[in-house]
């Protein structure tokens, strides 16, 4: 008889792996005025075990780095936020690999 396997990762490991995650990006923001490239590297590391533990980001975090390059964004300083009125459209250009990130958005929504 076949031993059946396990598609995902335990619910434990799944939430150690989210807390990891949010350290990670708190560490990130702490560290990015004196070195970027930690930042930048702290996202990378947090992408990877969220792909191992099968964890989706929160929409929060999704948004504080760029989807092409991976580096975090803080916005005035290596990205530009821009709002479309006309498209309801928030556009985030990351100014290190000039991606264009466009999040749509509706009027009275947080």
């Amino acid at each position: 008889m076949l031993k059946k396997r396990s598609r995902g990762k335990s619910k434990w490991q799944q939430d150690l792996g989210l807390e990891r995650i949010k350290i990670l990006f708190d560490r990130a923001d702490f560290e990015f005025k004196k070195h970027p490239e930690h930042s930048h590297r702290y996202v990378q590391l947090a992408r990877k075990i969220a792909m191992r533990y099968n964890i989706r980001m929160p929409k929060s975090l999704k948004r504080k780095f760029c989807k092409k390059c991976y580096s975090y964004l803080v916005p005035g300083v290596n990205c530009r936020v821009r709002i479309n009125k006309a498209k309801q459209a928030l556009t985030i250009t990351c100014l290190e690999c000039g991606n264009i990130m466009r999040y749509p958005y509706r009027r009275g929504e947080t």
